[in-house]
């Protein structure tokens, strides 16, 4: 790998008015248009020229010191029920991903607004920012506020799943339920013994991404060893950001995020949640941060799905638990019809009084 001073920029790091010691470790944004590729399309480092289900707009705001945008979908019913949903993706996943569980939403008369969070698909990657659950907590609610939306639904997939909970956490009074989805973060990885890697080791890990890594990784882990032609275009989704010149910015803030998933577990907070939750969890996932990187008998106790769900119901204080036998990490897509009327079923039980 060649050294990390020759992927950054100092001009265009100090024109974002980072300091000098940022400037000297963040890699430069590359940002040029997509182009073909031999194995597939190349995206932009924002997933330019992949195109979303539905109109994408930009929240524009100040943190840490930035101007960064969040890129996000707001998806209006033609029958309102009042209530607002928010979808929160996953790691390997963008707001794009929501797309049937948007159309199924709205058509129930949700309003339906999905994030692409910072660092993530659409939105900026910053070069230096520091990523915590707690930041892009505050970033989503800001993008909230901004839409007039006061009171939501949070529904967190995977790592959104983790997010949703500190959510929740954060904003208690302004979520009037959670539901998650295969949510990653139900146990503690460094407590269990995977070991710690170092942002520079996610980083070169990232840079090998391919659409062929991505397809068996997804494969083995999130479907039990199926695969289906539905799933081929979120694959090329991301492998098309690492085809692209921006290839070096999308890897470091991936890098980035990997260091935040695995040092800020919210397992041992489940029991200060106060709000209706709902546990949608696929039984055959077997999805855990850093596994393969751990000793065989460390990794044989991680990602067992049925127990983690089940413990996670049993700490959080209303929760309701819906178990899908046959699906992997993401039941929505793996069978979105028992997935979809389950969660309906789940959003229309919440109590009258509570939104």
């Amino acid at each position: 790998m060649p050294p990390i001073r020759q992927l950054f920029s100092f001009a265009a790091c100090c024109a974002a008015t980072l300091s000098l010691v940022a400037c000297a470790g963040a890699p430069a944004a590359q940002t040029g248009a997509p182009g073909p590729s031999a194995d597939g399309p190349a995206y932009g480092p924002q997933l330019q020229g992949f195109d979303y289900p539905h109109p994408v707009h930009d929240f524009s705001f100040t943190s840490q010191g930035q101007t960064l945008h969040m890129a996000y979908m707001d998806v209006q019913p033609q029958r309102p029920n009042g209530r607002t949903a928010v979808l929160l993706h996953g790691k390997n996943f963008c707001a794009a991903t929501w797309d049937d569980t948007i159309t199924r939403l709205t058509a129930a008369g949700y309003r339906v607004i999905a994030p692409d969070q910072i660092g993530f698909c659409k939105s900026s990657k910053p070069a230096a920012y520091q990523f915590t659950f707690q930041q892009l907590a505050r970033n989503t609610h800001a993008l909230l506020a901004s839409l007039g939306v006061e009171r939501a639904t949070i529904i967190g997939h995977s790592t959104g799943g983790m997010l949703a909970v500190r959510y929740g956490l954060m904003y208690p009074r302004e979520t009037e339920q959670l539901v998650l989805v295969n949510p990653i973060g139900l146990e503690d990885w460094k407590a269990k013994g995977v070991p710690s890697l170092s942002v520079d080791d996610w980083y070169a890990r990232e840079l090998k991404t391919s659409a062929d890594s991505i397809r068996r990784y997804e494969q083995t882990t999130y479907y039990a060893g199926t695969w289906s032609t539905r799933y081929e275009p979120w694959v090329q989704m991301l492998a098309g950001m690492y085809r692209g010149a921006g290839k070096a910015q999308v890897a470091w803030d991936s890098a980035l995020l990997y260091d935040m998933i695995y040092t800020q577990p919210v397992v041992y907070e489940f029991g200060q949640l106060s709000m209706p939750t709902l546990l949608l969890i696929g039984q055959k996932d077997t999805t855990a941060i850093g596994k393969d990187a751990a000793p065989p008998d460390v990794r044989a106790t991680l990602g067992h799905y049925p127990e983690l769900g089940r413990a996670a119901a049993k700490a959080i204080a209303h929760a309701t638990l819906v178990e899908f036998p046959d699906a992997g990490h993401a039941p929505q897509m793996q069978d979105p019809e028992a997935f979809h009327a389950a969660l309906l079923k789940g959003l229309a039980a919440l109590p009258q009084q509570t939104h």
